[in-house]
This record gives C-alpha cells, structure tokens and sequence, in this order.
C-alpha cells in the first residue's frame, strides 16, 4: 500500500507543478497588465501554450486594456490577431477592451466601426462607446442614428449613453431634440445623476437657454462641483458675466467647493469679457494657491483675460512662462494684441508659430484689416487658403471685412456670395462695407436679404444700416430703420446709432429735430452728438442754432477746440467780426489750444 501512494504522488508532482507554474505565470501576466508594463507580460504569454489558458478572455481583455493604456496600437493589432486565432471574438468582454482599443487609438474610425459591426456581443457599453466616438469624430447625427439603431435591437440606455446623445443634440444646436432627451432622461429616473445633469445644462448652456440650465440647477439638491462648473459655463457663454461670477464665488464660499481647470478658465473668460482686472488678478491667486499653474486651459484663460483687460505685456509674460503652448494659447495672445490696435506684434507672433490654427486665421486678418493693408491680407488669403482651403465662417467673415475697409468691396463680396454658410458677423461685414464704401442702397438691400434669410439683426446690424442712410442722404429710411430698431427689435439705440441719425439729419438740414433727437435720448450730456450738430449747423450758416449748440458744447468740454473754432468761423461767414475775435479771446483766456491739422498723405 506504502509503496503504491508512493507510486502515486511520484506520478503527480511533475504534473501539479506544471499547473502550477502555467496558473503563477497566468497571474503575472495579470499583474504585469495591471502595472502598464506591456511587453513583459507579452514575454511572458509567449512563453506558455496559449492553448492551454485556464482564463482565456480574462488574459486578452487585460493585454488589450494595458495596449490602450500605453497606446501601443501596433501591439494592440497582435492581439487581436491572436483573439482571432483562439475564437475570442465571441466573448463580450474581450470585444469590448477591442472596440475600446480600436475607439482610442485607431486614427481611422471606419476601422472602428468595422470591428463594431463585427462583435457577435453587442451590449450598451458597446454601442455607448460607438455613439460617443461619432461625436468625437464630428459626426453627431451619425450618433443619433446609432442610438435609434440601438433601441431597435432592445438595448436599454444606459446614463452614458444618454449623456452622449444630449452632448449630440448640443453638437448640432438642435434644442427641440435636446428637450425630448430631457424628457427621457426623468421618464428613465436618471434625472438624480449628476453627469446627466451637468450634459443637460451644457447641452441648454451652447444652445441659448440659459434660463433652462439655470431653472435645472436650481432643481438639483446637491449639485456637485461638475455641475457648477457647467452652470458658469453657460451663463458665460450667454454674455451674463456677472451672473457667472456670483456662482462662482458662492460655490467656493458658501458651498465649500474646489474649482477645477475648467472652473477657473471660464470665470477668467468671464472677467476678461467684462474688463474687470482686478477680479482677474483675484481669480489668478487662487489659481496659484490651488497649484493649477500648468494647467494649460487656465493658463490660456489667463493669456486671454489680461488682453481683454488691456495689459497685453502681462499676457505675454503668462504666456513666455507656459511649460505647453496649444493653438488656443497662441491664438489668445494673438487676439489681445489684435484687440488693443498692436497690429504689428500681431505679425510679429504669427511669424514665430510653428503651426498656424485655422482660428488663428481670423485673427491675423482682422489685424490685416485694422492696417488697412490689403496687400499683406492678401498674403494672409493665401495661406489660409493652401493651408486650410475653405469654408470656414470664422476666417472667411473677417475677409470679407478686410477687403470691404480696403476699398475691395467687388471682391469682398465675390468671396460673400461663394460662402456655404454665413453668420450675423459675415452679413454685417458686408453691410457695413457697402456703407463705407458709398454703396448705401445696396447696404439697405443685403439687410433686408439678411432679414429673408431668417437672421435677426443685432446692434451692429443697425450701425452699418443708419450710416448708410446717412451717408447716401436716404433720411425716411434712415427714420424708418431706427423705429424698426427701436420698436420691432427691442434694441435700445447707442450713441453709434444716435450720430448716425443726428449727421442723417443734419446733412439734410432738419437741425431742430437732431437737436430735439438728442435732448430725449439718454446721451443729451455726451459732446459727440452736439459736435456731430454743431458741423451741420456751420456747413449752412445757421448763426443762431449753431451758437446755441456751441454754447452748449463749451459748457460739456470747456477744453475742446473745435466749439470755439466751429463759432468763429460762423461769426466770420455772416459778417459778425467783433463776435469772432471775442470767441478767440475766450478761447486764448481759457487756455484752449488748437490741435493741427494732420494728413494720411
């Protein structure tokens, strides 16, 4: 009996140990994909017989996983050929670290959608990684076609699925959509999720429903710090700066909540848009404190937030000292140049880019249009255009505008009629370049188009409108537009609208009614208007309201010029001679100075 379990455990030993080393090995080979270190484990899996794998799906899916972790998608190709080998492909787990592999790392998303179509296990992570990866690739009506596929094969959603679609429907600007998925989202009880909610609010935030966004964030009773984040972020997008500010300072006061990158970049956008520096500078310290100086989103926050605010040096400087530099960073220290008239330093950074993003484009052209340097814009053209070809709105709109302020307004509009698309900005290039250019009936015309193509004029709109009529003499339409302003589209009149309708009528030498326009408006106190009047009034040498309304500039500027000189010279032209030298005596008494004449020339 002795000598028999002795016969035995001679005959087991070799065996057990050989089970034994093949499952330790097993478990490196884990542990190894665990730690990220990829080729090692793939040493040791061509080591053992593969065949012989007590966990098959288990040791593929952590290989595939650990190449997409090191995006290794060469090694991730070896795999799958092996997946195949061994008829893997069946196994949901291992299709899903596939398709994962595929969705991170494979440039081509045809490739994609390929291995998609070949999983013989489609689940909703499946189909949730495919819907979000057609965002991702810009495409998200195909998304929304895929998710109403999904459904059709009884796949329920799950939170990330439906957070995808509603990020789809803010994609595409399709509110009404967005709405419908709202619904969804409470009908399925997902509406306690708080990255539902923040999608929700993003998705109300871009499409310019902010009073939605705000109304669910009110709903919410713990909102956590990704859901503020998203509530500043659409009040800003929806120019309500201030609003944006107070939640930000009541998340971190009142709430306790830390801001993230993402947080801090959008309120200095806030506080850049609305000039507020020393609440920037505020933001900026706590940026330092919470040890976010190398985040690159805040870091170009800041960049752009000290050129809006003017202190472009100071946007250099964060700029100098940013360890990473992306195309939004360079073309945040572009535009605070641009926007302060430091059109050359504009050129000056443009030169030193490696990589010129098509934003960037926009930029340079607008600083081409401030030189008023046709030649050098038409440079800029051709870059943007062997660059980056066409149809970009953002580009093309600030050609339009460069040509149109260089006197090129044929060719400003060759390059308007060819644009697939255009926006607000693009329809008021055009118009305003036909008012700069005398061409006001035409102006009048490509508004009126504007209006037809179903999109609403803005106070910029209005501007070009009424200097147009002014300077083509059109005083009923003149009048007519400014009630239309004022009445139909409920924009309260500038002071850019009431010099255009105070020279409109002055030209026309109805000087009592601008003088009347001028006293009913909110700008009666504002010297512009009465110098607008006061060189009407001298043109047809009306003594007595031009020296009422210079009169009236000496008491608003006392220190300005041209109201002593305007009267002068009408005292001068009806003959009243002691009057003009008393004008220069007071003139010389008070200490006013001439400025000299200066010419382009």
């Amino acid at each position: 009996m002795k000598v028999f379990l002795r016969h035995c455990s001679s005959l087991a030993t070799p065996n057990l140990k050989k089970v034994n080393t093949q499952s330790i090995r097993e478990i490196q080979i884990l542990q190894l994909c665990k730690s990220g270190l990829l080729l090692d484990a793939i040493q040791i899996l061509n080591s053992l017989d593969w065949t012989n794998i007590s966990n098959k799906p288990l040791a593929y899916a952590s290989l595939l996983q650990t190449c997409t972790k090191v995006l290794s998608f060469n090694h991730g190709l070896q795999i799958h050929a092996h997946v195949i080998k061994s008829g893997l492909e069946t196994d949901r787990f291992v299709g899903n670290s596939l398709l994962s592999l595929y969705f991170k790392l494979c440039s081509d998303f045809v490739e994609t959608r390929k291995v998609f179509d070949g999983l013989f296990a489609k689940d909703v992570v499946s189909w949730s990684s495919m819907i979000s990866g057609y965002i991702r690739v810009g495409k998200p009506k195909s998304s929304l076609v895929l998710f109403g596929e999904m459904l059709d094969f009884g796949v329920e959603p799950n939170g990330f699925t439906l957070s995808a679609v509603i990020k789809a429907c803010s994609e595409m600007g399709d509110l009404r959509l967005g709405r419908c998925f709202h619904g969804m989202v409470i009908i399925r009880g997902f509406d306690s999720n708080h990255v539902m909610s923040s999608a929700l609010i993003d998705m109300y935030g871009r499409n310019y429903g902010w009073e939605d966004a705000r109304q669910l964030f009110d709903e919410l009773t713990q909102p956590d710090a990704i859901c503020w984040t998203s509530v500043i972020s659409a009040l800003t997008r929806n120019d309500l700066y201030e609003e944006a500010l107070e939640f930000f300072y009541s998340m971190q006061r009142k709430y306790g909540l830390s801001a993230d990158g993402y947080t801090f970049g959008t309120v200095l956008t806030a506080c850049g848009n609305l000039g507020k520096l020393k609440r920037g500078r505020e933001v900026h310290a706590k940026v330092i404190t919470s040890g976010l100086c190398g985040n690159i989103v805040v870091e170009s926050s800041l960049v752009d937030m000290y050129g809006k605010c003017g202190l472009v040096h100071e946007s250099q400087h964060v700029f100098d000292r940013m360890s990473q530099k992306n195309s939004v960073s360079w073309c945040a220290l572009l535009g605070g140049y641009c926007q302060n008239g430091d059109f050359h330093s504009v050129f000056k950074v443009f030169r030193e880019m490696k990589e010129v993003d098509l934003y960037c484009f926009g930029t340079i052209i607008r600083a081409c249009a401030g030189l008023a340097a046709v030649n050098l814009g038409k440079e800029v053209h051709c870059q943007y255009f062997r660059r980056c070809g066409w149809r970009d709105v953002i580009a093309e709109s600030a050609l339009v505008d460069l040509y149109a302020k260089c006197g090129c307004i044929d060719f400003a509009y060759r390059i308007f009629i060819q644009m697939p698309t255009r926006n607000l900005i693009t329809w008021n290039s055009m118009i305003y370049g036909f008012a700069q250019n005398g061409r006001g009936l035409e102006a009048l015309g490509m508004f009126d188009e504007m209006v037809k193509d179903g999109i609403s004029p803005d106070y910029i709109s209005f501007i070009g409108v009424l200097f147009a009529c002014s300077h083509t003499g059109l005083v009923d339409e003149g009048k007519k537009y400014f009630s239309l302003m004022t009445k139909d589209y409920e924009i309260k009149a500038g002071i850019e609208h009431y010099n255009c309708m105070v020279d409109l009528l002055g030209r026309a030498v109805l000087l009592e009614e601008a003088e009347n326009m001028i006293n009913d408006s909110d700008f009666r106190d504002d010297s512009s208007l009465w110098e607008v009047l006061l060189g009407a009034s001298t043109t047809y040498k009306d003594s007595t309201t031009s020296e009422r309304i210079a009169k009236k500039m000496m008491e608003l500027r006392p220190d300005h010029h041209l109201s002593y000189v305007y009267l002068a010279n009408v005292y001068r032209a009806v003959g009243r001679w002691n009057d003009a030298l008393a004008i220069r005596k007071l003139m010389e008494d008070r200490g006013v100075k001439k400025t000299p004449g200066k010419s382009w020339i």
